[in-house]
């Protein structure tokens, strides 16, 4: 069984929502972007004082940048792919998003 097998709806979908998230991790990896970042946005004056803005969308840009390319490795290797890499993915992702927590609690504060 391929991972092609078990994804039920069309193919553009996974398209559109990787090209999405590679312009927003440009974006973020560029230095800008910062209201993409969630919490950040909506934070008080004095609370986006305590971070380095240029870090923190750096740390955020590059985590979601590795989401974005193992979302296209789905849709482009999804046919030979086997089915149990989707859980494969998940671990990945679930790591990358608390090392993004952890690095912008960390290092990007001033």
């Amino acid at each position: 069984m391929t991972l092609k097998d078990i994804i039920n709806g069309p193919d553009w979908i996974i398209w559109i929502a990787g090209i999405l998230l590679a312009i927003i991790s440009i974006i973020l990896i560029s230095g800008h972007g910062a209201n993409f970042v969630a919490g950040y946005n909506t934070a008080s004056r004095e609370e986006k004082n305590k971070y380095d803005t240029k870090k923190l969308c750096r740390v955020v840009g590059i985590g979601m940048a590795l989401i974005t390319l193992m979302i296209f490795i789905m849709a482009i290797w999804g046919t030979v792919l086997p089915a149990f890499s989707s859980i494969v993915f998940l671990v990945i992702t679930v790591i990358d998003c608390i090392a993004i927590i952890v690095l912008s609690n960390t290092i990007c504060k001033k």
